[in-house]
């Protein structure tokens, strides 16, 4: 008798969307209170996933869904750089 494989769901802070964990990214408050875009979904720190698009991190900017999942303010220069990163990773 085998079983399936559980697939991880996450929810995306921005659309609510769930989704299995290798379809989004992760962005990740490290201990030194650094935030970090986390595409390989395996580095050290408290993470909130999102979609790989640019909506869902604008979604999740308007309803402050990062900083509730990362408990913890976020500074509008943190935003700017994920923005950069978002776009840099969706023109690959």
């Amino acid at each position: 008798m085998s079983s399936a494989k559980k697939i991880p769901m996450r929810k995306c802070v921005g659309c609510g969307e769930m989704k299995s964990k290798k379809e989004m990214m992760r962005v990740i408050k490290t201990a030194e209170d650094e935030f970090l875009l986390d595409t390989t979904g395996k580095k050290n720190g408290r993470g909130a996933y999102l979609c790989f698009s640019g909506e869902c991190l604008k979604k999740a900017i308007k309803n402050k869904g990062l900083e509730r999942s990362l408990k913890h303010a976020i500074p509008p220069e943190v935003y700017e750089s994920l923005q950069k990163e978002m776009e840099a990773f969706e023109t690959k």
